[in-house]
This record gives structure tokens, C-alpha cells and sequence, in this order.
């Protein structure tokens, strides 16, 4: 028998999955100049990036005394770092003589528990504080250390996820999520490990990323593929606005969907290895049956899953199926499993409004004792035995998998289609209200 993952299902509460209250909406144009002024940029740099919470990285890059990792957002870097009193504290990356960053590359560790300097060694305790300088005696304004310390940046670690917030006088993280936090709680976020780590530097605005995750209209079309083993209709999805600026979907999977019309070998053959490892025919769904898989897989797993590894005492039949997405203002989404979830978000170019950073991770919850897992929300073998290499580069140069890279192509041609003289402004369908909520939150963020 596979040994359970320890999901702590007794502290674990089941996903609040009632319908919320629509918002009202004032549909105010989504003009195309929000993705290419530096004037909008510029005010977005002022009163979002710096506003709101972002995640720096993951809690397992500082597990040691001494180990950091740096965040770049925009023309900022970040720096965060686990002190010798064990708390992780962020500071802005730069040191206070004259401008140095003090640590390049994604992460490492300091094995003199100090932030040193590499142009005139000066030198930082892990909390900040500047313990010595070369030539100390020789600064005629008196000593600096003591007094030019590190500035510090809002920092807490929270669902296995190092969260900053350049804002001093911000709201806690808790409060900035509200109840989407207990929704992302249900999932042992924290016991899972991130075995993709992707860099793409697009030629696009980072609010067309976060356009596209907020819609799945575009599904069928960009990733046709899946509509043999997903519902892409509005009909049988349920959308959630919640006040805070995040919102959620709940999209039914393992099956095709309830508006195809034949395709069912395709849809057997895409599902055939994940029906057999839950002891499923395939054959059996021939037919005319195919509409059955789902509720088979979920009475399968509901049967199967401590004698396969896992736990799943705290997810609904639903989440052992669906897509969960989750989207979490301004520019972050989550696509949930129970063995894992797909992380998504763009960041600002430190100048240019029509580029953008783009990053993919995978998270994938191992099996307690085991470090090889076959992934099929990603549909391919992870292993833990090898640190996760951050990759990075253009479009082409590095790939982020079939599925979302497909993505990617369409936003580098839509910038450029944003840019035309016929094109004024969106019409968007009720099933995009997501699209809605994110720019109008916007532009609420924009003109406090």
C-alpha cells in the first residue's frame, strides 16, 4: 500500500461553493491605450504595483538561516531572507552607500549571516541592520552603521508562498484576500513542490494575460484540444466576484463536454491512462457513455484514493474533477488539482508598457515518501530529486507546455491588434464579466 499524503484534512474545512451576489457593473470602456501609454503604466507603477500584495517566491528557497531569494518587480528588487531568529524578512535589494544590489541571480545563501555588499563590503545583519563598513573611522559624517540601514518591505509567508507588499501601510494579507484565502486553504498548499519554473519575456502588456485567465470564451478556440475532455459552455461553469477584486471559476473537466457532439475516441483516447490508473475501462464509456466518466472518475478516486497514496477527505467529488481557477487582483491565478496546481502571472517591464514578464510554475503534492509522481494535471512524470531550473527567454526560446504557450501566441499578436485604428474599445459578453471586475477594480485602484 502507497504510504497517504498527510493533507491534515482535520484542520481543513471544505470549499464554500455557494454562488456570490453579482456586483454591479459601471461597463466603462476598456479602451486600448490602457495597454501601450507609459502615462497609464506609469500611474498602474504608483498606485497598484507598489500597493498591493505579490508573491516573491516559494517558503522552500529559505529553509536555512541565511538563504534568500531576490523578487524583481518593475524597477524594484526585492530581497527576502531568513534571519538567524528564523523569520523571513523582505528589504528592498540595494544597498545604502551607493546604489549597489546587493544580490544578483534567483536565489543562495550567506554563510556569514551577513548581506554583504560586493562593490565596497559593506555589510548587513540578516535583519537589516548595517553592522560594519571598511574604513570606518574615515566618514567624516560619523559611523554609518547602525544608522543606514536596510530599507524593509511588508513580508509574510503564508500557503507555502513568500508574499511582499511595498506599501508600508497596508492592509494585512489576510485581509487583502479575504475569503479566497480559505478557498486556496483547502487545497496543503504548502506541502507541495514546484517542479516547473518558466520566465518568458513577452512582447505584450501584462493585463492581457490577466485578461485571458479571467475568461475561458477563448478555450475552444486556442486550445481546441481540450474540448474532448472539458466543459467549455458558460452554462454548466459557475463564476464568483467577490468584493475584494478576486474572483473564481468552477469549470466541470474529466469528460467531454455536455454541447459536443461526437469525438468520442478522441475523448478515450486522451483519457485512456488516467482512466486505467483508477481501474477504468475505457471501452466501457463507448457508446455514447462518454458523458459518464466524470462521475466514474469521481466515485473511482473517492474509492481508490488512500490505497494509491492519497487523501482527499477534505475535497468535494467536484474538485477530484474540475478545474477550479482562481484569480487574485491584480495579476495572479491559480488553476487548482488535488495533486497539484498551475500558477500564472505577469509582471511589469521595469519601461516598456507593450512588454511584460510572464511566469509559469507547477506545484505538484507528492505522495509522502515518494519523489518520482506521474502529474496529470500536467500530464507528465515530476521528480522532486531535482531542484525545479528556472528557465527563461523569448517566445519560442523556452516553452511554458503545449497548453498555455498557446496562450502566449495570441497576446503577442493582439498587442499589436490593440494598436489599430479599427479598434476603439471591448464588447464583451456576460461570461467575460470577469474581464469587467478586473478592470474596473483597476481603475477604482488607480484613482484612490
Amino acid at each position: 500500500m502507497a504510504s497517504v499524503i498527510d493533507s491534515s484534512p482535520k484542520s481543513r474545512k471544505l470549499a464554500d461553493t455557494k454562488k456570490l451576489r453579482e456586483p454591479e457593473f459601471l461597463n466603462t470602456p476598456i479602451t486600448p491605450d490602457r495597454y501601450y501609454s507609459k502615462e497609464w503604466a506609469d500611474r498602474e507603477w504608483d498606485k497598484i504595483w507598489t500597493k498591493t500584495w505579490q508573491i516573491a517566491g516559494v517558503a522552500a528557497q529559505l529553509q536555512k538561516t541565511g538563504d534568500w531569494l531576490r523578487a524583481d518587480f518593475g524597477t524594484e528588487s526585492i530581497v527576502c531572507i531568513r534571519g538567524a531568529d528564523d523569520e523571513v524578512r523582505a528589504f528592498y535589494n540595494v544597498c545604502q552607500h551607493r546604489g549597489m544590489p546587493l544580490v544578483t541571480g534567483d536565489e543562495g545563501h550567506s554563510d556569514n549571516k551577513r548581506l554583504t555588499c560586493p562593490y565596497h563590503g559593506w555589510a548587513y545583519e540578516l535583519a537589516g541592520k548595517l553592522k560594519t563598513v571598511p574604513d570606518e573611522a574615515d566618514f567624516i559624517q560619523g559611523s554609518p552603521c547602525g544608522k543606514m540601514n536596510l530599507k524593509p518591505v511588508q513580508c509574510t509567508v503564508w500557503a507555502g508562498f513568500v508574499w511582499i507588499n511595498m506599501d508600508e501601510n497596508a492592509v494585512s494579507l489576510r485581509e487583502y484576500l479575504g475569503p479566497i484565502a480559505e478557498q486556496i486553504e483547502t487545497y496543503p498548499m504548502e506541502r507541495m513542490v514546484r517542479t516547473h519554473w518558466v520566465t518568458i519575456e513577452g512582447d505584450f502588456n501584462w493585463k492581457l494575460v490577466q485578461d485571458n485567465f479571467n475568461e475561458s470564451y477563448h478555450v475552444p478556440f486556442v486550445h481546441p484540444q481540450t474540448k474532448f475532455v472539458m466543459e467549455y459552455s458558460h452554462n454548466y461553469c459557475q463564476f464568483d466576484l467577490y468584493p475584494e477584486g478576486h474572483a473564481r471559476m468552477f469549470m466541470p473537466g474529466a469528460g467531454p463536454t455536455k454541447m459536443l457532439r461526437g469525438g468520442e475516441s478522441e475523448t478515450l483516447e486522451m483519457m485512456a491512462e488516467e482512466l486505467e490508473f483508477w481501474d477504468l475501462d475505457p471501452d466501457q464509456f463507448r457508446g455514447g457513455k462518454t458523458g459518464e466518466i466524470r462521475a466514474a472518475l469521481q466515485k473511482a478516486k473517492r474509492e481508490q484514493g488512500a490505497e494509491k497514496g492519497y487523501d482527499f477527505s477534505s475535497y468535494s467529488d467536484d474538485q477530484l474533477t474540475d478545474h477550479w481557477h482562481y484569480t487574485i487582483f491584480p495579476n495572479l491565478s491559480f488553476s487548482l488539482k488535488p495533486d497539484g496546481n498551475i500558477w500564472l502571472r505577469a509582471r511589469p517591464h521595469e519601461s516598456d508598457p507593450e512588454k511584460c514578464y510572464f511566469d509559469m510554475w507547477y506545484m505538484t503534492l507528492f505522495p509522502e515518501g515518494q519523489d518520482r509522481y506521474y502529474s496529470y494535471s500536467m500530464s507528465e512524470w515530476v521528480d522532486t530529486s531535482v531542484v525545479a531550473p528556472h528557465e527563461q527567454g523569448k517566445y519560442g526560446e523556452v516553452t511554458t507546455g503545449p497548453g498555455i504557450d498557446q496562450d502566449v501566441e495570441v497576446w503577442e499578436h493582439q498587442q499589436r491588434g490593440l494598436h489599430s485604428r479599427g479598434y476603439e474599445r471591448d464588447y464583451l459578453a456576460w461570461q467575460e464579466r470577469r474581464v469587467r471586475y478586473f478592470h474596473e477594480n483597476l481603475e477604482k485602484w488607480m484613482a484612490d
